[in-house]
């Protein structure tokens, strides 16, 4: 059993999709990152950037005591090690489905996160930071686009053909696709 500590955010949902897809056994714990859940002594045993969300692996692949995992792109890596599912053995299939999730992670999810902090949410109106978020999230879903339009145009090499990549799932089959769906449909 895994125990989710979650609230619905997008980097919460990435995690709830890949213990669907992958059927297996939670149990969510909610963090509500309104009412501070977030900054509790119990959960920043576990998760010590005080983010959710994070997981506690009761029944961990070899045994022995559950383990503790924060960061939906280090969760995301452990789950489809653990289930064998979503992330490609060969070696260049799975470098490219780890390409584009720590390019998620650290690319597309902050920024977007940024722009709709400063768009819509910031108690002050900065042009400064609202422009900068916006092409920057801009920048990045040009660098999605141009991706899904090389898959479109045939422009696949070894990486596209054996780690299941499509346009119909961003990266289907792939710890990649899970990373940055939520995203994608929360700011389209």
């Amino acid at each position: 059993m895994i125990d989710l500590y979650y609230w619905p955010t997008p980097n919460g949902h990435k995690i709830t999709m890949f213990l669907e897809e992958a059927g297996l056994e939670y149990r969510i714990i909610p963090v509500n990152i309104g009412a501070g859940d977030q900054f509790k002594p119990e959960f920043l045993r576990i998760s010590p950037n005080n983010r959710m969300p994070a997981i506690v692996d009761h029944d961990p692949s070899g045994g022995g005591n559950a383990i503790p995992v924060f960061e939906s792109g280090a969760i995301l890596v452990y789950l489809a090690e653990k289930t064998g599912k979503l992330l490609p053995a060969d070696i260049r299939g799975r470098k490219t489905v780890l390409e584009w999730l720590f390019w998620q992670v650290s690319g597309l999810g902050p920024m977007a996160g940024q722009n709709h902090h400063f768009s819509n949410y910031a108690a002050e109106k900065i042009p400064y930071a609202i422009d900068r978020y916006v092409k920057e999230t801009n920048r990045l879903y040009g660098v999605l686009d141009r991706r899904l339009d090389g898959l479109h145009r045939g422009q696949c090499l070894y990486h596209c053909r054996h780690s299941g990549l499509s346009l119909d799932r961003l990266v289907e089959g792939s710890a990649a696709e899970l990373g940055r769906i939520p995203e994608r449909q929360a700011l389209v």
